[in-house]
């Protein structure tokens, strides 16, 4: 960020007019700072989203680790990279200790991305650029404006709302405060994840090896979008995750369906079943026992989901859904486990299309795991029951004996990196205190949510630190995080900035 260019004119009269008596939320303050910094701030979080960062491109993420780590040196913070070992993604470490703070915070992001290989995009997924909603997307001259900028306007790029902008919130919001003269009232540890999109295989060993480096008294998790009502939100935890890939084998070679379609096996048949075998149409699960594990459902944690604003018929119109799977209310199955379809694939389409057998046939799934569950229990149900189905399972490409001796052969890998689901309590001290302080910068009560849908690596590091954790998102619901055309409102991130000042200036318990 141009940090020493945002503290000049009327941030330097913001701060002199502030010096005088503070109110306990210091939101009119960082609205009327960002106000006047508008295009500076969306300059700044261009250049975060112009860098590469996919997962799996390990020198990608390390720019952008260098990066942030001047970042946030800039800004007065000690910092280091943090690895679990050599050759690993390193996650980005910042400290700023505030002198008579009785209170640790730890803000944790994560800064590296999905793939960028779906088709649909408007612009290149590093090219960000300013638009209307979608299916328009027009764009929009944001650096021309003469008024404030429209804060429906999206900026589209990969990361925008996962999850570089609560990144660029945290630094915007480090800035409103410097300019205003507001000090922190915690001190403050920034933990931002470079592999959590590839599913944190690395995460759990780095935080055991920096246990001391990070511990805290409350750790904030800066991901996942707000409620689909517009409304803010908190959540106390979310579901863990594990993921494998399947293919199932045909004939040597493609065969003629004409000739041999009433005879041979077609494994796009074949992998079509095994996927209804596994699951219905509804969502159903169909693998005997698999939900045992799962921790029952509180009563306090049934009164919170009721309480919840309903937004599923609105939901529907927006998505162009007729119908949907599972109980009527959306946040209700996030205390469940679910498995879902990534993909499935089986011969060609289009121009590649042929009247014939494919050799093999493939399918990817994930399950989102409930409280209780654990990835190595999920393994063995669901490899045991495709077992009983009659399948053989291997892990390699199978010879001609395991062909032939076996009438279905699935090759079965799972995916590196898996999470068990991660949950605190509601009720205690400093989750209220984070509910205290949004409700001041919001001026409305907010959402509380017992778990997200999502996963993250979580229960890594609230298990290990022995800290509760609260999710504070601030992305809108409709971002297209993991999608083409990803996407953070321009509101989302005025308010995001917003809530995060008043948590770094406004949190006491």
């Amino acid at each position: 960020m141009a940090y020493r260019g945002l503290l000049s004119g009327a941030c330097v009269a913001l701060a002199l007019m502030a010096g005088a008596a503070q109110a306990a939320s210091p939101a009119a303050q960082v609205r009327a700072w960002r106000q006047a910094n508008e295009k500076a701030i969306v300059t700044d979080f261009v250049k975060l989203l112009s860098m590469p960062n996919v997962a799996t491109t390990v020198s990608d993420v390390e720019k952008n680790a260098a990066y942030l780590q001047d970042l946030l040196k800039a800004r007065g913070f000690t910092t280091q990279l943090l690895t679990a070992e050599p050759g690993t993604p390193p996650s980005v470490f910042g400290e700023l200790k505030t002198p008579g703070a009785k209170r640790t915070v730890v803000f944790y992001a994560h800064y590296d991305g999905q793939p960028i290989g779906q088709k649909g995009w408007v612009t290149p997924p590093f090219t960000p650029s300013m638009r209307t909603a979608l299916p328009e997307a027009t764009p929009v001259d944001w650096q021309g404006a003469t008024t404030p900028l429209d804060p429906s306007w999206r900026l589209y790029a990969r990361s925008a709302g996962d999850d570089k902008g609560s990144v660029q919130a945290m630094l915007s919001a480090l800035d409103a405060l410097k300019a205003v003269g507001r000090k922190p009232t915690v001190n403050i540890k920034i933990l931002w994840e470079g592999e959590e999109e590839q599913g944190s295989p690395h995460f759990a060993a780095l935080v055991k090896k920096h246990k001391e480096t990070l511990k805290g008294d409350l750790l904030i998790m800066g991901d996942g979008p707000m409620h689909q009502s517009g409304r803010q939100q908190i959540n106390f935890g979310n579901r863990g995750i594990t993921g494998f890939k399947t293919t199932v084998y045909g004939p040597l070679k493609p065969l003629h369906d004409g000739h041999y379609g009433s005879w041979a096996p077609s494994p796009t048949v074949m992998i079509a079943s095994l996927v209804m075998s596994l699951r219905t149409d509804d969502g159903k699960i169909l693998i005997p026992g698999f939900a045992d594990d799962v921790t029952p459902v509180s009563e306090a944690d049934k009164a919170a989901l009721a309480a919840l604003p309903p937004i599923e018929g609105e939901l529907k119109t927006a998505m162009g859904l007729g119908r949907n799977i599972g109980g009527p209310r959306l946040a209700d199955g996030y205390l469940a486990p679910t498995l879902n379809v990534r993909a499935i694939h089986g011969g060609d389409t289009g121009p590649d299309a042929a009247n014939a057998i494919a050799t093999e046939a493939e399918a990817s799934f994930d399950v989102r795991l409930a409280p209780g569950m654990t990835p190595a229990r999920v393994h063995q149900k669901v490899e045991d029951y495709l077992t009983a189905q009659g399948w053989k399972i291997v892990r390699d490409t199978p010879d001609l004996a395991t062909r032939l001796a076996n009438p279905k052969v699935v090759r079965l890998n799972w995916d590196e990196g898996d999470s068990i689901a991660s949950k605190t309590p509601m009720d205690g001290p400093a989750a209220a205190a984070v509910a205290a302080s949004i409700q001041r910068t919001r001026g409305e009560p907010v959402l509380k949510v017992p778990l997200v849908g999502a996963s993250s690596g979580m229960a890594e590091i609230v298990n290990t630190l022995q800290a509760p954790m609260v999710g504070v998102s601030i992305a809108n619901y409709d971002d297209n995080q993991h999608a083409a055309n990803e996407n953070l409102t321009l509101g989302s991130l005025w308010g995001g900035i917003e809530v995060y000042a008043g948590l770094l200036s406004d949190l006491s318990w």
